[in-house]
């Protein structure tokens, strides 16, 4: 580095830009609640995007919408070559019902699905925006900004708006650093992706009424039978190293409590540190689905069921060096701070980047909260500043670093 972290935080037009973040701590919130008001579940992100493109114009950026939906942002003016993409994810896996699911508490908490995970990462997007286009300092950068708000982040989405990204042909290939914002919490630092596979079960049979038919094959007990076992299986339940789950996240079939179901269907969620132990828990969970069906068929005097597991979701694993260029400068921004910050493994956008042997960490946007993924989440700005304040030093740091080539590795 030119200068040290203390020499550019104590530049004027840095240290107006951090003050920006507590002088208009009331126009980041309102933006905040204004967003989160607009439902935005995997794969019906539109109209947060498109709120989104309005928001980044408006305050100068040259914003649009690309193919895969996401919203792209050019805060200094388009450019050719390297850049630098500090991006969020536009989805939500619970999505407010109507404007009164996002609420504010008499102490100022916000509450309700995606206010969190991920509002926290989004309204930074914009306070970024707004205080680098309302300053200079980005006079002295030697790669351009781009942000990005990037659909499919959640669930089966699996990832879409960061794989359109990182295409060869696309963006990806000039992005020189990725810094991924996810949640709110600035105690970690996700320099490891954690892989996952997603499966949907289907069992199916021919149904017919409780008693009359009664005896016939089911799939709904095929179905049970198989995650018993599998759950039941000693080597999925080790604490590890590595660290692995499971999580059957929706069972569903039948139309009648009063008739035997013709079809059956479960989704399960399996990740793990290691990609061979996660290829392990695949083959038990199809050998499971096996033996269950077989069970099912013999002890059934008629009909029979059958089952056919599908793979429909794929998260890529990936590892920066612990001496990467891009954890330099953050733990350099976290020295500044006073932030103790902990390298982590966990699910990001950041997996698909790091998976390609890019330059990518996730980190928190700053403020507190809890309860992500349900419909009590909650977001507490205390604390914003700061992880505002932390995006903004690593954002120069890397847009002022020169050794592009070396950037990439």
């Amino acid at each position: 580095m030119v200068r040290s972290v203390a020499q550019v935080a104590a530049e004027p037009p840095v240290a107006e830009a951090s003050q920006w973040f507590a002088s208009e701590r009331k126009w980041i919130f309102e933006k905040h609640v204004e967003l989160c008001r607009i439902p935005a579940p995997t794969f019906q992100e539109q109209e947060r995007a498109e709120w989104m493109v309005n928001q980044f114009r408006a305050i100068g950026c040259d914003a649009r919408l690309d193919r895969a939906g996401n919203v792209v942002a050019h805060v200094n003016g388009k450019h050719d070559g390297p850049v630098v993409a500090l991006t969020a994810h536009l989805d939500t896996v619970m999505e407010p019902r109507g404007p009164e699911d996002i609420r504010v508490g008499r102490d100022g908490e916000l509450q309700g699905p995606g206010v969190s995970d991920n509002g926290a990462g989004l309204t930074a997007l914009l306070a970024i925006a707004h205080v680098l286009r309302s300053s200079t300092v980005l006079r002295d950068s030697t790669l351009p900004l781009v942000l990005v708000a990037n659909v499919g982040e959640e669930g089966e989405g699996n990832l879409s708006g960061m794989r359109y990204l990182c295409r060869p042909a696309g963006m990806g290939a000039r992005v020189a650093s990725f810094l991924v914002l996810d949640g709110p919490s600035v105690d970690h630092i996700t320099s490891r992706a954690l892989a996952s596979r997603r499966f949907e079960i289907t069992c199916s049979g021919p149904g017919g009424h409780s008693w009359s038919d009664w005896g016939i094959a089911n799939p709904v007990h095929a179905l049970s039978r198989a995650i018993a076992w599998f759950a039941d299986q000693p080597a999925v339940n080790v604490p590890g190293p590595p660290r692995s789950t499971y999580n059957f996240g929706i069972i569903e079939g039948g139309s009648s409590v009063n008739a035997i179901p013709a079809r059956a269907r479960a989704k399960v969620d399996l990740r793990s540190e290691s990609a061979v132990k996660i290829d392990e828990m695949g083959a038990w969970m199809t050998a499971a689905v096996e033996r269950a069906v077989e069970v099912e068929n013999d002890r059934s005097p008629a009909g029979r069921v059958a089952a056919k597991v599908r793979e429909i979701g794929f998260r890529p694993g990936g590892a920066l060096p612990d001496d990467a260029r891009i954890l330099r400068h953050i733990r350099a921004v976290d020295s500044h701070l006073g932030i103790r910050a902990h390298l982590d493994c966990a699910s990001t956008d950041a997996n698909v980047p790091l998976s390609l042997g890019m330059q990518a960490v996730s980190i928190g946007a700053g403020g507190q909260g809890g309860g992500a993924h349900t419909a009590n989440e909650w977001f507490r700005p205390e604390g914003r500043e700061t992880g505002l304040r932390r995006v903004l030093l690593a954002l120069i740091l890397l847009m002022r670093d020169q050794d592009d080539s070396a950037a990439r590795r």
